[in-house]
């Protein structure tokens, strides 16, 4: 994968906003999302990564395990109102647009083309203008964003809500050395009814589907773990309090052989 400046910069950032990679909401994988809830809340567009979030990696496929959750994804906010953003598809590394088409086709959602990998503020430009520019406009905080990374998507998603206060990197520093503590607009996510006037709802789903930068993982949950200790809960972001978007997913027995598999998915299917 192509080097990726604006998250290699992203610890120097944490530095004076160390609260930019905390997530609000922690979840395997997107079925424990309940997209009914999340849109009786207000929110009305969601964005997803790609790679071991809703496909294994470098594939346009949707996960198998994964599809009833997406058809209802789908059904609940539109085709128009789900959008892919990758750092592969529709990506400075795509530039002929062949993968994005190919997701496009398999995932029947649209690809944002975009000049700078997330979590850079010119792909955060891009999003903005993507939702303002929809038959109805989804504004900013009505977003969810969905990803596997904490330096890319989890990062992208609080950028968008920094960026509703000011613009540019400098702006941010400038900014969190007169508010206290550096904290940000603070959300509260008691009721599913509440005003949605926080900025964008970021969505960490932790478990992946083909093991990749394993130590950058490691390191990422690390550093979020550390960030929330050191985070009173007044001040910071609580994965815990959305819990009223959260579903309990039965886990599937793991099965080994790859035909008894599609035997399992066809009867759990019927």
């Amino acid at each position: 994968m192509p080097f990726n400046l604006p998250g290699a910069l992203v610890p120097f950032q944490i530095l004076f906003n160390p609260r930019v990679i905390l997530p609000n909401l922690a979840i395997k994988d997107i079925r424990h999302l309940d997209f009914a809830a999340l849109k009786e809340a207000g929110y009305r567009g969601i964005v997803f990564d790609k790679d071991n979030c809703i496909t294994v990696p470098h594939k346009d496929n949707l996960v198998p395990e994964l599809t009833e959750a997406w058809e209802d994804c789908r059904r609940t906010f539109g085709d128009g109102n789900v959008l892919i953003v990758s750092n592969s598809a529709g990506s400075h590394s795509d530039p002929a647009g062949i993968e994005a088409e190919s997701v496009k086709r398999n995932l029947q959602v649209p690809v944002l083309f975009h000049a700078t990998p997330k979590p850079g503020y010119s792909c955060v430009k891009a999003i903005r203008t993507y939702f303002s520019s929809l038959r109805d406009p989804v504004r900013p905080e009505q977003l969810v964003i969905v990803g596997d990374r904490i330096f890319t998507d989890v990062v992208l998603s609080n950028r968008i809500r920094l960026s509703e206060r000011g613009s540019g990197f400098l702006h941010m520093w400038f900014r969190c050395a007169y508010e206290r503590g550096g904290a940000t607009v603070k959300e509260n996510l008691d009721t599913a009814h509440r005003s949605i006037d926080s900025g964008p709802l970021s969505v960490w789903t932790t478990g992946v589907w083909k093991k990749e930068a394993t130590f950058m993982r490691w390191c990422e949950r690390k550093l979020v773990e550390f960030v929330r200790r050191r985070t009173s809960p007044e001040e910071g972001h609580d994965a815990s309090s959305p819990s009223i978007f959260i579903k309990t997913v039965a886990e599937q027995p793991a099965l080994p052989a790859s035909r008894l598999r599609k035997v399992w998915q066809f009867l759990s299917r019927t």
